[in-house]
């Protein structure tokens, strides 16, 4: 790898976890276009260390996510399950039988206009039947899609959007996709729906023989591989895998990095109590068991809770979105995702994932949750300093991992990583001689200004921080979800700045102060005990699930 990158391989394990992964490639995607187009580019983040580069069977050079994508059968619509860029379309196997022959041939979903569109604008398809990529001058990535010149149909609807494939426009290695037909994802039977089904899925034979296979093909490429990041689905049979998978990650790949971020969609209906229930314990036996295998976990839901007693989603100031849609969902979701795995995605950072993960855990304890500001509302003409003191004493970040109110909590520490203001704008700029509003704008520096804020507003904490030029991309298809006072890409509308600010906060609180990190309690028992465990409890709870002796829990 180039520049002796300290590679990430990815997982993503579920249908949201593609939601979300959808919009993070398309994010990186996007820088990767910004980076071309800049003149002076700041370097700040290396994209080696997500991606990959190859060679097609016809020369062509790529560069594709270093990725492994498990989902159902189903779930891919129009996407092959191999990808597009290694295979000929006009190459067929050769048969060699020659008895008599049945074909059963399934009709290919059609391409939504967008992808269509798409496809026509970075690639053309050659008159032997291979689709070329158009190259761009780096050679990494794809055509850059300009939103000034971008046609409407270049913005899928959200009443398009039937799957994460259907707005995808990164290309994947035909040994990203791995797909689950045991099980599908449309239609009431046959569903991965608890968390015992999903670890049984990685006890069978041939799909561990699978996974296996494809971990080595991207690990042994690797010169220097800093860990695992899984993106797993903790709301259904997808918890199981997760568990398994991060079991196999940790057994074979001893000392490396393993962080795990629990995905679960928007508000769910009450009218459903049985799907509730699975939905509760699946993501109670997945957090527990997920810690056991992980650097550190952290679930990063819109909802307000994550136990039986629903509360509203979370509310952002500057964003207009439909929590029921896991379009916008999963978009805010990957974009705070964007932000808080910049400390081991960095050109130049002494931050690897085990040392972040270190520095997160404390006593133990490896549950962490996120908070983020999206958009960061710096105005024309403000500093850094100006905009923290206006957010107030209180803590001002949105929760995202549905942990309830953290009033009257302790943090023990803290990553926290700001994005998208230019130098001008990091400190003060007080004519001399006047009294400093703060000591903030006493600072020399855009870093010292973050830090004692940080300080100040957590001061027992151990706390870490970045302060980078580069911001969060949000090109297309990413959805409209900024409000009147901000453009499509986050930007103040008066304003000259370019990109958006997002500032993540991530912590670690200790247990027994915090008030129900899922919002449920649980209680571990050293050996299987049904009377302790309560006779009802014992007989209502779902087989599939599988033997937990002695763990239950009770809504918080």
């Amino acid at each position: 790898m180039a520049g002796g990158a300290r590679e990430v391989l990815t997982l993503q394990l579920g249908h949201f976890a593609g939601f979300v992964g959808a919009h993070w490639w398309n994010q990186q995607d996007a820088a990767l276009h910004q980076t071309t187009d800049a003149k002076e580019s700041p370097g700040e983040l290396c994209p080696d260390v997500l991606y990959r580069t190859g060679r097609t069977l016809h020369g062509q050079e790529t560069y594709t996510p270093r990725l492994i994508l498990v989902d159902l059968k189903g779930s891919l619509s129009s996407l092959k399950e191999e990808g597009g860029l290694y295979r000929d379309k006009q190459l067929d196997a050769a048969i060699a039988w020659q008895g008599k022959l049945t074909t059963h041939r399934e009709e290919v979903p059609p391409k939504n206009p967008y992808l269509q569109d798409l496809l026509s604008a970075e690639g053309v398809l050659s008159s032997d039947g291979v689709w070329r990529v158009k190259p761009i001058p780096n050679g990494k990535g794809s055509l850059p899609v300009s939103p000034a010149l971008t046609p409407k149909s270049l913005i899928p609807t959200e009443g398009g959007i039937r799957v994460w494939s259907d707005f995808l426009r990164v290309h994947l290695h035909p040994r990203s996709i791995c797909m689950i037909q045991k099980y599908n994802h449309e239609g009431e039977a046959g569903r991965l729906e608890a968390f015992g089904q999903g670890e049984s899925v990685l006890k069978e034979p041939r799909f561990l023989e699978e996974l296996e296979d494809r971990l080595h093909f991207y690990v042994e490429e690797c010169d220097y591989l800093q860990g695992f990041q899984i993106l797993c689905d903790l709301h259904d049979g997808f918890s199981g895998v997760g568990v398994k998978a991060a079991e196999l990650l940790h057994d074979e790949y001893s000392g490396r990095g393993i962080i795990t971020w629990g995905l679960l969609p928007g508000p769910y209906n009450l009218g459903e109590p049985q799907k509730n229930i699975y939905r509760l314990l699946n993501t109670a036996f997945g957090l527990v068991h997920l810690t056991v295998h992980s650097s550190f976990v952290c679930p990063l839901s819109l909802g307000g809770s994550m136990g039986l007693r629903p509360k509203p989603p979370v509310n952002f100031p500057d964003l207009r979105y439909d929590a029921t849609l896991p379009f916008h969902c999963s978009a805010i979701l990957a974009t705070a995702l964007d932000t808080v795995t910049v400390p081991y995605r960095l050109h130049s950072s002494p931050v690897s994932m085990v040392h972040l993960a270190d520095m997160l855990s404390f006593s133990g304890k490896k549950v962490v949750t996120a908070e983020a500001i999206i958009p960061f509302p710096l105005v024309p003409g403000q500093s850094l300093p100006d905009t923290l003191m206006q957010l107030g004493g209180a803590t001002p970040w949105t929760p995202l991992s549905a942990c309830g109110d953290r009033s009257g909590t302790r943090c023990f520490a803290q990553s926290v990583v700001l994005r998208g203001i230019n130098t001008a704008s990091h400190i003060s700029q007080v004519t001399p001689g006047t009294s400093l509003p703060s000591t903030l704008h006493a600072c020399a520096s855009g870093e010292e200004v973050l830090a004692r804020y940080l300080q100040q507003q957590e001061p027992g904490a151990v706390s870490s921080s970045h302060l980078l030029l580069t911001p969060c991309m949000v090109a297309p298809p990413y959805p409209h979800l900024f409000s009147g006072s901000f453009s499509q890409q986050g930007v103040v509308l008066d304003g000259t700045s370019k990109g958006t600010g997002s500032l993540t906060f991530l912590s670690v609180c200790s247990s027994a102060e915090h008030p129900g990190i899922w919002g449920l309690t649980l209680f571990f028992i050293s050996a299987p005990d049904p009377g302790r465990l309560g006779r009802r409890a014992h007989q209502t709870r779902p087989a599939a699930l599988g033997q937990f002796h002695g763990c239950w829990s009770r809504t918080g």
